[in-house]
């Protein structure tokens, strides 16, 4: 075994779920000895023809006691990675790097009352570790979960997220989740429309959940489109929401792994 090999396992499909074309889940074996914590990612490589692997990191949809691992994956046309991932089947191999990476994590915070998740597309699935992981609800007052996507058919994982509510460690602690479902590019009943950032910038988002955001109180987690990451960290700076740092903790944390 050569050194790059010993860096990562050798794991097996084993569910593919389509959402859309363009979105699909799967699952995978998990080796034993491959531990993480709610809200971190994985390094995931697949094989080309060619027989050189490409990597890409993505969050574990999974909780860090489940005894596989669940992604979500957007397929981007022509890309180098979801173009062969999109193509694999069930009993197919997938590598995993042995260590699990990023601070999307509660382990960013000392403190705080409320926990707003902001997610958009995909960025929704470190999110439904985190909340399928007893630390939360133990820790938060309110947990406002924000998922922007397009369409309506994008809104993944909602039966996940009605069945973690029922679970027996949550069910008591139900009531601390508010579910925010944003579409953007049409009127959908139930749903906000418009963009997270506008949201945000206006109060809109504030005043259909009834909390404030503030610094002293509240702790955001962001995930999805760099774009989205990057405005909302500026917006949230303006409310001295500064990023939560290891030398310097703070009121929000990002993920960078784009």
């Amino acid at each position: 075994m050569n050194v790059i090999e010993e860096k990562f396992t050798r794991q097996t499909m084993t569910h593919l779920h389509t959402w859309t074309p363009s979105l699909f889940s799967f699952r995978c074996t998990r080796d034993a000895g491959f531990r993480f914590t709610a809200g971190q990612f994985a390094r995931l490589g697949v094989r080309k023809a060619s027989g050189a692997i490409v990597w890409r990191g993505y969050s574990m949809v999974s909780s860090p006691f489940d005894e596989f691992l669940e992604f979500f994956s957007i397929v981007v046309p022509g890309g180098e990675f979801t173009s062969e991932l999109s193509q694999l089947e069930v009993g197919d191999e997938i590598l995993i790097e042995k260590q699990a990476h990023g601070f999307l994590t509660l382990d960013r915070f000392v403190d705080g009352d409320h926990l707003w998740l902001l997610a958009t597309g995909t960025g929704v699935a470190p999110f439904l570790s985190i909340l399928q992981d007893f630390e939360v609800w133990q820790r938060f007052e309110r947990i406002v979960l924000v998922y922007s996507v397009r369409t309506e058919a994008e809104l993944a994982y909602r039966d996940l997220l009605d069945e973690v509510l029922t679970r027996e460690y949550v069910a008591e602690h139900a009531h601390k989740l508010t579910f925010v479902p944003v579409v953007t590019r049409s009127a959908v009943p139930g749903c906000l429309n418009a963009r997270i950032t506008d949201l945000l910038e206006t109060g809109e988002l504030e005043r259909h959940v009834s909390l404030p955001m503030t610094a002293e109180d509240s702790r955001v987690l962001l995930c999805g489109n760099p774009e989205m990451v990057e405005d909302c960290r500026m917006l949230l700076q303006k409310r001295d929401m500064q990023l939560s740092l290891t030398r310097r903790p703070g009121a929000v944390a990002v993920e960078n792994y784009w």
